[in-house]
Parts: C-alpha cells; sequence; structure tokens
C-alpha cells in the first residue's frame, strides 16, 4: 500500500477520475452560481451585469431576513432534537435492549425510508382541523382543550414541521450514534461498573466523553441537513401560512426558477452556502479540544 501511495502515477489514475467526475458536478456549477450573483436576469430574459446589485437587495430584503429566521430558529429546534432523541435512543440500544434491539432499531428507522410526500400527507391528516379533527385535535378535545388550527399560524405549522420531522429522522441519528457507542470496549464499561459507577454516573463519566466523536459528526450532519431543508417544508405547508414557514432554500427556488431571477437566487444560495460553511467551523472550532479529558 505504501508503494502505491509512494507512487505519483498511482495516484493520479485512482484519484483523477473522481477528482474530474468532482469537478464536473460540483466545482464548477458552484463557480457558475457564484457568477450569477453578480447579474441579474435568466436564460430566458438574458442576463445584465448587476455589481453588488443583488447583495444589497438581499440586505434590505425582509421576506429573505425571515426566511433566514425561520431556518435558523428550525435549525436549532430540530438538530437539537435529533441529537438528544438519537442519543438517547442509541443508550437505550446498548444499555437496555441490547442484543434485542434489531427489531426496534428496525421499526425506529423505518420512517427514514418512507417519501417525504407520503409522511406529510400522514401528519396533515393528524394535525387537521376540517372537515374533521385529526388525532391532534381529538386528543385536545379528550382533555377538554379546543381544537387548534394547527396550519392556520406560524407558531402552530412551525411545530409540527418539526415533530414530523424528528419523527422521520430520530431512527436514523439513533443508529448513527448506537454504531459508535458499540465501539466503547466492554471492559472499559465493566471495569467501571465494577468501581460503583451505574445509571446516569457511568453515562455522564464515561459513556458521554468517549462518544463526542460521533456525537461531533451527527451534529454537523444533523445542522448542514436542517439549515437545508426543503422537501418536508414544500410538502406540507409549501411555506405557509403566507411565508412564516419559508427557508431559505424554498425562497431561493422561488426565486430563481418561479420569478426568474437567476441572480438573486444565487445570492440567496451563497447566503446559504456561508452558512452552512461558518456553523460547521464553528462546531470544530469548539470541539476541538480532547473529548476524553474532564
Amino acid at each position: 500500500m505504501g508503494t502505491v501511495l509512494g507512487d505519483r502515477r498511482a495516484v493520479a489514475i485512482l484519484l483523477g477520475p473522481a477528482l474530474l467526475v468532482y469537478t464536473l458536478v460540483m466545482l464548477i456549477p458552484m463557480l457558475w452560481s457564484l457568477g450569477y450573483t453578480f447579474q441579474t436576469g435568466n436564460v430566458i430574459g438574458g442576463f445584465r451585469f448587476n455589481g453588488l446589485g443583488n447583495f444589497a437587495k438581499l440586505w434590505d430584503d425582509p421576506q429573505a431576513m425571515s426566511a433566514l429566521w425561520f431556518t435558523v430558529k428550525y435549525a436549532v429546534v430540530v438538530s437539537a432534537g435529533q441529537v438528544l432523541l438519537g442519543y438517547l435512543l442509541s443508550l437505550l440500544y446498548v444499555f437496555a435492549l441490547r442484543r434485542s434491539s434489531a427489531l426496534v432499531r428496525t421499526l425506529v428507522f423505518f420512517p427514514v425510508i418512507l417519501p417525504t410526500v407520503a409522511v406529510s400527507l400522514l401528519f396533515q391528516k393528524l394535525f387537521a382541523v376540517a372537515p374533521q379533527n385529526g388525532l391532534a385535535n381529538v386528543a385536545l378535545g379528550m382533555v377538554g382543550i379546543h381544537p387548534a388550527d394547527w396550519f392556520g399560524s406560524g407558531t402552530g405549522a412551525f411545530w409540527v414541521i418539526v415533530a414530523m420531522d424528528l419523527w422521520r429522522s430520530m431512527g436514523f441519528y439513533g443508529v448513527l450514534i448506537y454504531a459508535g457507542l458499540l465501539e466503547i470496549p466492554e471492559e472499559i464499561l465493566e471495569s467501571a461498573r465494577l468501581d460503583g459507577a451505574t445509571g446516569w454516573r457511568l453515562v455522564r463519566h464515561l459513556v458521554l466523553p468517549l462518544s463526542m466523536p460521533v456525537l461531533l459528526s451527527a451534529v454537523v450532519f444533523s445542522v448542514n441537513g436542517t439549515l437545508k431543508v426543503f422537501d418536508s417544508v414544500l410538502a406540507l405547508t409549501n411555506g405557509g401560512p403566507g411565508s412564516d414557514t419559508t427557508p431559505l432554500t424554498l425562497h431561493m427556488y422561488r426565486t430563481a426558477f418561479s420569478y426568474g431571477d437567476y441572480g438573486y437566487g444565487s445570492t440567496i444560495a451563497l447566503l446559504l452556502t456561508v452558512l452552512c460553511l461558518g456553523v460547521t467551523l464553528l462546531i470544530f472550532r469548539f470541539a476541538r479540544r480532547d473529548p476524553t479529558r474532564s
């Protein structure tokens, strides 16, 4: 292996095709999109140089700021929920269910593979208020609370989206973190138990520090996925009511493809890219210290 990696020709042959595909599929479209940020127009009407006009427009666009706020709020709430629920599930698999957890893992993971549209239709029925109450409003009625119009306000629609995406994704993060917990040597856990560390003390002082690398990976996956939320919002609320649940991705899509302004749409995409990159760098910055040290 060392001989192969030391041969520049062999490295070029092995990596060249992958780098070529990556350049054609990823880098060139990214640079092309970056060039659009300095223009206005579309492929039908043509493009005109606009300088920094798109950036000035973005700064003064209240709808873009609203979309940015929704995106950040959604990312914080859903990412925290995904990682927390995933970690609790992984602890359940490892310490409670153990070898009998295969069936539970499969059942909890199942929503991950369901089509987004099907899940959205399910949650529309669950939280419906007309023509008949869904299960959520039926449950509220049973405890004496008046049925709520969940999709009639931005706050209600936001929490329905959060509930749907947590239900869909917690199985994935449970399996991801579970795989990391399996790497903790059983000898270390057994030694800690013999020293009297059980329950929460075992998790707090041993399992949690040793699982920090996989937790970091889960946080990065989750944050970058939630910042780019699109399909679940489009299928469930279409950004409504009004534009209360419109994320940056949906605002970008409508700007570029519905309104035909590729330049401004690319500027919104650049904002989202910078946001994802900045948050990822911050996560690695705060996680740089050795997780095994207390």
